[in-house]
């Protein structure tokens, strides 16, 4: 089995700064895909930000404000979040889809207050 440690996450005021990480048991080098989800309270688990061979893609809510990237050597995904804002408050997941088997990290928890 693939395992998936999320860490990074916390209480955060609005407008501050948290960096995620993702750290797989195995090598994510030959990964199809790289993904963040977040689950909001009361809500479905939506996309965040992914890494696909074709290149980096962000949900509308994200783009300008986090930043993801891979570290092949360290086995790690990390997801680099700015200016939050409360409604940034839920889950954060990782996901990496090897050999078209997706592995999903427990997650960490993100809380963001006003």
């Amino acid at each position: 089995q693939v395992q998936l440690v999320e860490s990074g996450g916390g209480s955060v005021q609005a407008g501050g700064s948290l960096r995620l990480s993702c750290v797989a048991s195995t090598s994510i080098s030959a990964a199809s895909e790289l993904n963040w989800y977040r689950t909001a309270p009361g809500k479905t688990r939506e996309m965040v930000a992914q890494i696909l061979d074709r290149g980096t893609k962000y949900a509308e809510f994200a783009t300008g404000r986090f930043t993801v990237s891979r570290d092949n050597s360290r086995r790690l995904v990390e997801l680099q979040l700015n200016n939050l804002e409360p409604g940034d408050t839920g889950l954060y997941q990782c996901a990496v889809v090897l050999r078209a088997t997706p592995y999903w990290g427990r997650g960490t928890q993100v809380t963001v207050t006003s």
